[in-house]
């Protein structure tokens, strides 16, 4: 039994860091989720230098300052489908966050304000932190939603009318404070923002947001900029970087661990089939003195790590995912863990594995016992 505490230990430490992961990877890409965007699509506006002789004048930008609505379409289709082919997943429905919007500079009440025309379902989807302060989430067309700063500063509340270019709205709520640009914008459903400035079929950005394991959001962002003319789309290299490096990075640092366990249990398995060497040196010596070779010898030892390798197995699964259960939530709070079945197998083979390579040195010393050695120790 003491023979087995040590692989229990170690496949236990093992089976439980591998749980945690595997649930502990879904709460933290819903952590990522705060981040916003990590794929933005702009106009593909350059800047020409402008000289006379050996004079800069300064910079002319080309291009057009808007996106063709359109575009939207063709995004969802390039960003669905390289996800769908990363994942392997047949799908049809929307994958990925595209979160147009058009940006209008105006006068609210004499005071010169950013509206940005959105999609209210798509918005909320990519901006998770946003917290509605005063009134209600906006869903009809005619209603807005109306950042702190903004509210404070043109003395709108809940319920009041605004006038923006050729339209009235709603406000419908106040946007909590979040500490960004969005606290001094007025936020109108993108249709209403178009109708009101004459700027139909036209968007300014368009915002994607492409969160999984396996999304390659740079080769995504090559796509969009090869097949679609008039566009510049650009990863956010931080964002992407930190959600496909995180989970792989906790996941080494778990794995070390139960490693470094798993070495320690196979110490504990190899000094203590050497206590029973030296405890069995009469009967060794009797096998011997009998005929048995150090094949046979060997072969004896070497069954009984398999039959530690089998209980330390199943017994290091079992305790592993209760362990998950106690520690997963104090690692990732409000985690909910779940026991994984394919776990199983390999615990056996690890389990085995370390018992057998244990094993050997002890096997290979009680082979080389001498009968007359062993007899003196009766």
């Amino acid at each position: 039994m003491y023979t087995a505490l040590g692989v229990v230990i170690g496949v236990a430490t093992f089976t439980a860091m591998l749980t945690i992961a595997r649930a502990g990877e879904a709460k933290i890409y819903s952590e990522l989720d705060k981040y916003g965007p990590n794929m933005m699509v702009t106009p593909a506006v350059s800047d020409m230098s402008l000289q006379l002789g050996d004079l800069t004048l300064g910079t002319l930008a080309i291009g057009d300052n808007y996106i063709p609505e359109d575009r939207v379409t063709e995004v969802r289709g390039i960003t669905d489908g390289a996800i769908r082919e990363a994942l392997g997943i047949d799908d049809e429905g929307d994958i990925a966050t595209i979160a147009p919007k058009l940006y209008v500079n105006t006068d609210v009440g004499g005071t010169s304000v950013m509206v940005v025309g959105f999609d209210p379902q798509q918005e909320r989807q990519l901006r998770t932190w946003w917290t509605v302060s005063g009134g209600e989430y906006p869903d009809l067309e005619s209603e807005a939603l109306v950042g702190a700063r903004a509210s404070e500063a043109l003395d709108i509340r809940v319920g009041d009318t605004i006038a923006i270019g050729t339209q009235q709205v709603t406000a419908a709520g106040v946007l909590g404070e979040t500490g960004s640009n969005d606290d001094y914008q007025i936020f109108v459903p993108l249709q209403t923002v178009q109708k009101a400035f004459g700027k139909e079929g036209v968007v300014s950005t368009i915002d994607v947001r492409a969160l999984c394991s396996a999304c390659p959001v740079e080769s995504i962002s090559d796509r969009i900029n090869a097949s679609i003319a008039g566009v510049r789309a650009v990863a956010v290299l931080q964002i992407a970087q930190t959600e496909m490096n995180l989970m792989e990075r906790v996941n080494r640092f778990l794995l070390a661990l139960a490693g470094v366990t798993l070495v320690v249990g196979s110490l504990g398995v190899a000094n203590t089939m050497m206590s029973s060497v030296q405890e069995r040196l009469k009967d060794i010596g009797i096998m011997k003195a009998v005929g048995a070779s150090r094949t046979q010898l060997v072969r004896m030892f070497m069954y009984e790590a398999l039959a530690v390798g089998l209980v330390g197995g199943i017994l290091g699964y079992v305790a592993g995912t209760l362990l998950s259960y106690v520690v997963g939530p104090l690692v990732f709070s409000g985690l909910a863990v779940s026991y994984v079945p394919a776990y199983f197998p390999a615990a056996l083979g690890i389990a085995v594995a370390v018992a057998a390579a244990a094993s050997v040195y002890p096997a290979l010393r009680a082979s080389k016992v001498k009968v007359a050695e062993a007899l003196r120790s009766l």
